[in-house]
């Protein structure tokens, strides 16, 4: 369990995908470019190449974020995030809002 002032310090936001790319000799990982209403795209590395194999069909979604993650390197690459994904036996899905809304919004 955590306390709700733990839980505030969450940041999440929603992004925009604006790229993506696989990350050459790996099966999982792709390199994303995200947009999430700051003066650059944020980077973000993530594990779900296996259940999106054309890349291309994510660029233009929204996403959820977590934003004040601790840039990490990855294979090399710096994550500045992560997206927020839930996995069952039948695959992954991609936490995303019922309806179009600014990149950057916080999840409150």
């Amino acid at each position: 369990m955590i306390t709700f002032d733990e839980f505030k310090k969450l940041d999440i936001r929603i992004g925009e995908i604006l790229s993506v790319e696989k990350i050459p000799e790996t099966d999982k990982l792709v390199k994303l470019e995200v947009d999430l209403g700051e003066e650059k795209p944020r980077q973000i590395v993530a594990g779900i190449a296996e259940f999106f194999p054309q890349e291309q069909e994510l660029v233009g979604k929204q996403i959820t974020i977590l934003a004040n993650l601790e840039p990490r390197i990855i294979r090399g690459i710096e994550s500045q995030g992560m997206i927020l994904a839930v996995k069952d036996e039948d695959g992954l899905a991609l936490l995303i809002p019922s309806k179009k809304i600014k990149s950057g919004s916080k999840i409150s």
